[in-house]
C-alpha cells in the first residue's frame, strides 16, 4: 500500500476523525472504558494530515502524541465525543469514525468515591447515543462516511449489517479476538466491507493500513464529485 496518493487531482479534502476510547464515570475514580489504544485513529489522522488534508481529530483520552497539523479535539464521555461530531461532522468532505465509543454508560454518577462494603455492588447502565447512527439520519451529513467493526466473531456479517444501518459507504471491519493485530498493536488487518463487494488490506503497519483506508474514501470522495 505504500505510495497511494490521499487525494487526487490536487484536491484537499476536510477529513473528521474520531478515535481512542471513550471513558464513562462512575464515581470520581472510576470510569467505563475498553481495550482501545487509538492508534488507528491517530495513524489515520497522521496520513491524512500528511497530504494537505485538513483534518479534525476528536480523540478521547490516549497516549499517543497528537500529529502535526491537525485540529484536535479532545473529549472524555461518549456525549462529549457526540457533540463534539455533531459540532463539526458537517464541515468535513469525509468523516472516519475509528473510536471505540462506549455503548452503556452508568444511570448515576456517584459525587464521592464508592466505598467497600457489600460484597456484590450493581450499576445501571443506559445507552449511549449512536454516533455513527445519527450521522445521516440526524446531522444530515452527506459526505463519504466511513465506519469501523471491531468484532470478535462473524467479523465480515456484523460488519455488513453496520454498513447497511449506519449507511456508510463502506465499514472497515477487523477482528479484535486475535493478539496479533487490533486495539494494542501496532500493525492490523482487516477488510473493507462495500454495499456489494469486500476489499481485503493484509497485514501491516497501521500507518500502511491507514493510507489503504484513506486512499478508498478519497476515492470515493471525488466520484461523489463527478456524479
Amino acid at each position: 500500500m505504500t505510495g497511494f496518493s490521499v487525494t487526487t487531482s490536487g484536491v484537499a479534502m476536510t477529513i473528521l476523525i474520531t478515535a481512542g476510547p471513550t471513558r464513562e464515570p462512575i464515581d470520581p475514580v472510576r470510569y467505563l472504558s475498553n481495550r482501545s489504544s487509538g492508534k488507528m485513529g491517530y495513524a489515520l489522522a497522521d496520513v491524512a494530515a500528511g497530504h494537505d488534508n485538513r483534518v479534525i481529530l476528536v480523540s478521547g483520552p490516549t497516549d499517543i502524541n497528537v500529529p502535526d497539523n491537525v485540529d484536535f479535539i479532545p473529549v472524555e464521555t461518549a456525549e462529549e465525543m457526540y457533540l463534539a461530531v455533531e459540532k463539526y461532522i458537517n464541515k468535513a468532505d469525509v468523516a472516519i469514525f475509528a473510536a471505540a465509543v462506549a455503548d452503556y454508560t452508568p444511570e448515576t454518577v456517584v459525587d464521592q468515591k464508592i466505598k467497600k462494603s457489600d460484597d456484590t455492588l450493581s450499576l445501571k447502565l443506559v445507552r449511549t447515543k449512536d454516533i455513527l447512527g445519527s450521522a445521516r439520519e440526524v446531522f444530515g451529513f452527506d459526505g463519504v462516511l466511513v465506519g469501523f467493526a471491531a468484532e470478535t466473531e462473524n467479523v465480515l456479517q456484523n460488519a455488513r449489517k453496520k454498513l447497511l444501518k449506519k449507511q456508510c459507504d463502506f465499514v472497515v471491519a477487523n477482528d479484535v479476538s486475535r493478539s496479533d493485530i487490533g486495539f494494542s498493536s501496532d500493525e492490523n488487518e482487516v477488510t473493507l466491507v462495500f454495499k456489494d463487494h469486500n476489499e481485503a488490506l493484509s497485514k501491516a503497519d497501521k500507518h500502511e493500513i491507514a493510507h489503504g483506508i484513506i486512499h478508498k474514501a478519497s476515492d470515493l470522495k471525488n466520484l461523489k464529485l463527478n456524479n
